[in-house]
């Protein structure tokens, strides 16, 4: 039986609500940033990948928390967040002042990489509206206490935009808590986001403050490390290998300072190059450890939102069935598959993923 206490079915106006900044993505296709001629326009956000996941793929009711500057490129994220099926009631639109000097929208340019070449990724997101967000800017008793949420989920990087962010994080989730929601986080460092603002240090203090808070926590081996100071030995610089039985005392010292977390998950990826990765899964909750099936040699399209797709799919394993194996297990197929598409944010179906689950193979559907 799972630890966690998740407000049944029905109760609240959504499943899941997601923190965190939504960025315009710029993707050259198989070609470079640096010699593009056109690009193709997707939507993402660390956060908001999870809140996608879940409700256009396992059917759930989500929205966002997040900020628009008011202007067509702010209209064309709600657009394109709108066609996800994710609720925009609670975004928070800013004025524009024509031309982008005190507000404006996120940008990332991604290249997906490919062979010996690795994925690039160029955000263009100072001064967005989103890292301006401050404690005090939305009505968290109205959100969790009337509307009513189910599960919250934030993370590293929102909490990595400005000295505010951090703040509204540890706001929210003191909320939640208070009103009974279940809390996520995903760790998920970025390096450049926390180099002009106090490095891993800074990073550090962060989210080992906000870490008091929530109930499940994901993230990778660097995640762990860089972010709440615990270090797993045998894994190479390159992580082309990864000591699972290390990687799990590491996790167990980590339940043991923060026994707040009921349940703790993350990928297991072996980045061979950047098109073939071996993936897989593994969570501790309720005592024990749970080990997705492997996916060796996984062949990569765009691995970018696949961890994301691997949170979507593991809340919605714990929320509709309790089980940390079946959850853990509907994160490494739905995250798999998340990386065979285009875009940070999945396309696959419930049925897609329960297929693969079962060790269903890439046979031609006719």
């Amino acid at each position: 039986m799972s630890a966690l206490r998740i407000k049944p079915a029905g109760s609240c106006a959504f499943d899941e609500l997601s923190l965190g900044e939504i960025m315009l993505r710029l993707d050259p296709g198989e070609g470079r940033i640096r010699t593009a001629r056109e690009f193709r326009v997707w939507e993402g956000g660390g956060e908001y990948n999870v809140a996608r996941g879940l409700r256009r793929c396992f059917g759930m009711k989500t929205a966002v928390v997040t900020a628009f500057a008011d202007n067509e490129v702010g209209r064309l994220l709600e657009d394109l967040v709108l066609q996800g099926g994710v609720d925009t009631q609670l975004v928070r639109w800013t004025a524009h002042d024509g031309a982008g000097r005190t507000v404006r929208n996120g940008l990332n340019f991604t290249e997906r990489g490919h062979g010996v070449r690795g994925a690039v990724g160029v955000s263009d997101r100072g001064l967005s509206a989103a890292s301006q967000l401050k404690p005090g800017d939305f009505d968290w008793d109205h959100i969790f206490g009337q509307l009513g949420v189910r599960w919250l989920h934030t993370g590293g990087i929102f909490a990595a935009l400005s000295d505010t962010t951090p703040q509204l994080v540890i706001e929210c989730v003191k909320k939640a808590k208070t009103h009974g929601t279940v809390v996520s986080y995903d760790l998920n460092y970025r390096p450049s986001l926390w180099e002009s603002i106090g490095g891993q240090k800074r990073a550090q203090e962060v989210n080992r403050e906000i870490a008091k808070y929530v109930d499940v926590m994901i993230g990778n081996e660097e995640d762990f490390t860089a972010c709440l100071g615990f270090h797993v030995e045998g894994a190479d610089e390159n992580l082309l290998h990864i000591d699972v039985t290390a990687f799990k005392k590491m996790i167990e010292t980590a339940v043991k300072e923060y026994p707040n977390f009921k349940a703790t998950a993350t990928t297991l990826r072996a980045a061979k190059t950047a098109t073939i990765n071996d993936w897989g899964a593994i969570a501790w909750a309720d005592g024990k450890f749970h080990e997705s099936r492997q996916y060796p040699d996984l062949e990569i399209l765009d691995r970018v939102g696949g961890g994301d797709s691997f949170a979507s799919g593991f809340i919605y394993g714990m929320m509709t069935s309790g089980d940390p194996q079946k959850a853990v297990d509907y994160g490494a197929a739905h995250g798999a598959l998340a990386m065979t598409t285009p875009g940070d944010t999945s396309m696959a179906d419930k049925s897609e993923v329960e297929k693969l689950m079962r060790g269903g193979g890439a046979r031609v559907q006719r």
